[in-house]
């Protein structure tokens, strides 16, 4: 069993792209002619976007919409970067607001949190290595 796919609902897919290509570096994999659906390349799991056209098609008894003025939905997708800050600025640069700017956590990881123009809750982190003092 693996995770194949995440799918983010949005109201336009090609905003979505923009800013997941500007801020990782993320590519296209590929893209509905009708621009209601596209998928990243990131690795291992498929990050794909549906226009909230096609997902109320999909989902017919509805759902909670992210977006970037409502409280956040209760789940995250998280990405490993090289430079946490880094990444941050950018996305904020692209439109995400700010949940928790970088910071090391306890557990000696350093993460920061982003809503992205859509309103869904992304995290970049990247694992602190203990420095031995001497």
């Amino acid at each position: 069993m693996k995770l194949g796919y995440v799918t983010l609902y949005v109201d336009d897919v090609q905003t979505a792209i923009t800013f997941y290509e500007n801020v990782l570096g993320l590519t296209l994999r590929f893209k509905h002619e009708s621009n209601l659906y596209a998928e990243m390349e990131t690795g291992n799991t498929v990050l794909a976007f549906s226009q909230h056209d096609l997902a109320t098609q999909l989902v017919p008894q509805g759902y909670q919409r992210a977006h970037p003025d409502n409280e956040a939905l209760g789940l995250q997708i998280g990405f490993d970067v090289e430079n946490v800050t880094e990444t941050y600025h950018k996305a904020l640069a692209n439109g995400a607001s700010t949940v928790d700017p970088p910071e090391v956590k306890p557990w000696n990881f350093e993460s920061a949190m982003v809503k992205d123009p859509s309103g869904h809750l992304v995290e970049f982190s990247k694992p602190v290595h203990a420095v031995n003092p001497s």
